[in-house]
C-alpha cells in the first residue's frame, strides 16, 4: 500500500465539503439538496464512481466551479467521495441537508481552509484516510480574541447582539 498526499486545488478563500456515499444517485440528490437549502449558493459537484464504468459523475449550476470539482475528483480518486465548491454561501448553510443525504457516509471537511487529503492506494484502488485542513493551533485565545471572535459572528448575521 502507498499513501499520497493530494493537495485541494481551489482559490484561496473558496468553501468546499469533501465527503463520502456510497451510490450514483449521490449526485442528483447533492444537487437536489444544495438548491434546495439555498437556492443563491452556486455551486459544482464532483462524484468518484466506484463500480461499474468507475467514472467522475458531476453537476452543478456553475459551469467554473463544476471544472473545479470535476478536477480535484479526478486528482483524489477514491471511490464514492465527492467534493462540492461553492460561492455565494457557505457550507454552515447546506451541510445539515447533505449530511442528511442517505447515502452520505461521512464528511470528511467543509472549509475554505488549504487542504490535503490523505490517500492509501492499494492494488484494488484508493481510499481516502482523512485531511489535513488548515494549520496547526498558534495559541490559546485571549479575552480580546473572544471579544473578536463574538463580534464577527454578530457582524456576518450568525449571532444576535
Amino acid at each position: 500500500m502507498e499513501l499520497k498526499v493530494i493537495t485541494v486545488e481551489k482559490p484561496a478563500d473558496m468553501n468546499f465539503i469533501l465527503g463520502q456515499s456510497h451510490f450514483i444517485k449521490t449526485v442528483e440528490d447533492l444537487y437536489e439538496a444544495v438548491v434546495t437549502a439555498n437556492a443563491k449558493i452556486e455551486f459544482g459537484l464532483a462524484f468518484c464512481e466506484a463500480s461499474g464504468p468507475s467514472l467522475v459523475r458531476h453537476a452543478g449550476n456553475k459551469q467554473s466551479l463544476i471544472d473545479l470539482a470535476t478536477k480535484n475528483a479526478k486528482k483524489i480518486g477514491c471511490g464514492h467521495s465527492f467534493i462540492l465548491f461553492m460561492e455565494g454561501g457557505f457550507p454552515i448553510n447546506i451541510l445539515n441537508q447533505v449530511k442528511n443525504l442517505a447515502e452520505v457516509c461521512t464528511i470528511y471537511c467543509a472549509t475554505a481552509n488549504p487542504v490535503q487529503v490523505i490517500v492509501a492506494e492499494s492494488d484494488q484502488g484508493r481510499g481516502i484516510l482523512g485531511v489535513i485542513d488548515g494549520n496547526p493551533p498558534k495559541g490559546v485565545e485571549a479575552d480580546t480574541d473572544i471579544a473578536a471572535r463574538k463580534s464577527f459572528l454578530r457582524a456576518i448575521g450568525y449571532k444576535q447582539s
